[in-house]
C-alpha cells in the first residue's frame, strides 16, 4: 500500500467510525473502506449456507468460498456476495448477532486483512480511509495517519439506538456492549497504541467530529504545519 495514502481509523461500536470515515474520505477525495462490512457479509454468507457461525470450522469452510466485493466510492457504496447485493441485508439483526462468531476466527481475520490491503492497494485512489476494529495495529500499522475514534459508552449506545429506529433502546445498548466485550477478547480497539491519535467525540456533533478527524489527518500529512498551530483540545 506504499503508493496509496492510508488513513487508519479504529474504534468501538457506535463511535461513528463509518459515517465519519465516509465523510472524511469524501472531503479528501479518498476511497472509503468499511472493513466491518466484510465480516458482516461473511456472516450473511455463512448463514445463507446454513452454517453455525459459533463453529470455527464451519466459519472457515464458509470463508474458503467467499466471493466478496465492495465499493470504495463513498458516494456509491455497495456490498456484494457473488451476484447478490447484501448492502442492506448485512445490517439485519440476525447478521449482527452472528458477526462476532465469524470475527473471532484467527485464520478468517488473516484472510480478510489480506483482502483489505489488496483492496486499498488496487483502489486507484490517491488515498483510502480504512475503518474498523484493528486497522491501526494489524491491517495498516505503518499507515501515516492512525486514529482511534471513541466516545463515552452511553453516548455510543444512544447514537446506535437512533440509527436503529423502531428497536428497543435498552436492547440495542445491551447488544452493543455485548459485541464490544466479545470483540475485545480478539483485538484491543478501546485503547490507542503508540503513535495513534485519539479523537473523543463524546461532546462533539457529527460535523465537529469530521473536522477533528480531518485536523489530525492534515497535521500528520504536514507535520511542519501542525507544529505551528495549536492542537484542538478534543484531540489527544
Amino acid at each position: 500500500m506504499t503508493d496509496v495514502v492510508i488513513v487508519a481509523i479504529d474504534g468501538p461500536a457506535g463511535s461513528g467510525k463509518s459515517s465519519v470515515s465516509k465523510q472524511a474520505a469524501r472531503r479528501l477525495g479518498y476511497g472509503y473502506l468499511d472493513t466491518g462490512a466484510a465480516y458482516r457479509a461473511l456472516a450473511w454468507h455463512a448463514l445463507a449456507q446454513g452454517a453455525d457461525t459459533s463453529d470455527a470450522q464451519a466459519v472457515r469452510a464458509a470463508a474458503s468460498d467467499f466471493p466478496y466485493a465492495i465499493s470504495l466510492d463513498p458516494d456509491a457504496y455497495w456490498v456484494r456476495v457473488g451476484d447478490t447485493d447484501v448492502t442492506d441485508a448485512i445490517r439485519e439483526p440476525r447478521v449482527s448477532s452472528a458477526v462476532s462468531g465469524v470475527a473471532r476466527v484467527p485464520e478468517v481475520r488473516a484472510q480478510v486483512n489480506d483482502l483489505f490491503r489488496r483492496l486499498a492497494a488496487e483502489s486507484g485512489r490517491p488515498g483510502v480511509v480504512i475503518e474498523g476494529r484493528d486497522i491501526t495495529t494489524v491491517v495498516a500499522p505503518d499507515a501515516p495517519v492512525r486514529i482511534l475514534l471513541t466516545a463515552a459508552p452511553e453516548v455510543r449506545a444512544a447514537r446506535r439506538s437512533a440509527e436503529l429506529q423502531g428497536e428497543d433502546a435498552a436492547a440495542v445498548a445491551a447488544a452493543l456492549h455485548k459485541r464490544d466485550a466479545s470483540d475485545a477478547t480478539v483485538v484491543d480497539f478501546l485503547n490507542a497504541a503508540d503513535g495513534v491519535e485519539v479523537v473523543d467525540s463524546t461532546d462533539l456533533d457529527f460535523a465537529q467530529t469530521v473536522d477533528a478527524v480531518l485536523s489530525v489527518i492534515h497535521q500528520k500529512q504536514a507535520p511542519e504545519a501542525g507544529t505551528r498551530s495549536r492542537r484542538p483540545s478534543h484531540v489527544s
